[in-house]
């Protein structure tokens, strides 16, 4: 297990999905980065800070607009404080170019944090998702260091392509599939709690915001689900992170919307 010591407080934020089709979301989340770099001593985005992600190679070379501002702003945090990027199920290509690039670090997963708060395990969540074996059987098979460097030896056009059909294909898919059968495992939770001397986990992946309490070998355990960020589809925005201090592990959840940050401004 990768243990991470820190101090202070630190948040944790996950299921960003930045894209070009999402500029409220950018613009809500860019000011959740200022606020986090006046309020918080480390800030961890553990999986899908973005909604696709084909290659460090297309963020270096000549990033589009809503990606170039974004890591502008991943600069601003790094050169304030640690900043550690995780990779997800839709990014799960970020390396160490890209990390580099904006002075942060590689985030393990899953990785232990050795906070204020006590030991936290933190994960992305995805690999909770067990009784979905058709995803799992997937993530196994695009993590293979095998089959990404082949993919991300492909031209960047080709890449897209790619990415836009497996995206469409799982779209597809999930709308076949019970809720149950995208959520957490039982079993997978308990079985990391099992592992690990741990009372506290982290993930995101699922998109349900919520404090679980549970007991695992007679134990009190707590499972803390991270939301995903949508300022720019729906009525409502959906936002937040999770600040880990001396005072424990709370939950903040939609954050308010800055000045024209409203669906279509």
């Amino acid at each position: 297990m990768n243990n991470l010591p820190l101090t202070g407080t630190v948040w944790v934020a996950s299921d960003i999905h930045l894209g070009p089709d999402t500029p409220a979301t950018a613009r809500a989340f860019h000011a959740f980065l200022d606020q986090a770099c006046v309020q918080a001593d480390a800030l961890i985005l553990c999986g899908d800070i973005f909604d696709a992600w084909i290659g460090d190679d297309f963020a270096l070379a000549a990033p589009p607009d809503w990606l170039s501002e974004t890591l502008e702003k991943f600069k601003q945090v790094s050169a304030t404080m640690p900043l550690w990027l995780g990779r997800g199920n839709r990014d799960f290509l970020i390396g160490t170019s890209l990390t580099r690039h904006v002075g942060a670090q590689l985030l393990p997963d899953p990785v232990c944090l050795e906070t204020d708060a006590g030991r936290v395990l933190l994960s992305h969540g995805d690999e909770y998702c067990t009784a979905d074996q058709s995803y799992q059987r997937f993530r196994r098979v695009v993590r293979c260091p095998a089959v990404q460097k082949v993919f991300l030896a492909l031209s960047l056009g080709l890449r897209r392509g790619i990415a836009h059909w497996a995206r469409q294909r799982s779209m597809s898919a999930n709308r076949g599939k019970s809720a149950n059968i995208m959520d957490v495992s039982p079993a997978a939770i308990e079985k990391a709690f099992a592992g690990n001397d741990i009372a506290t986990l982290v993930h995101g992946h699922t998109h349900r915001p919520a404090t679980h309490t549970l007991m695992v070998n007679g134990i009190a355990r707590q499972r803390i689900v991270l939301p995903d960020w949508d300022y720019d589809h729906g009525a409502a925005a959906r936002g937040g992170w999770l600040a880990i201090s001396s005072q424990g592990c709370a939950l903040h959840l939609a954050p308010a919307a800055p000045a024209g940050a409203a669906a279509g401004a």
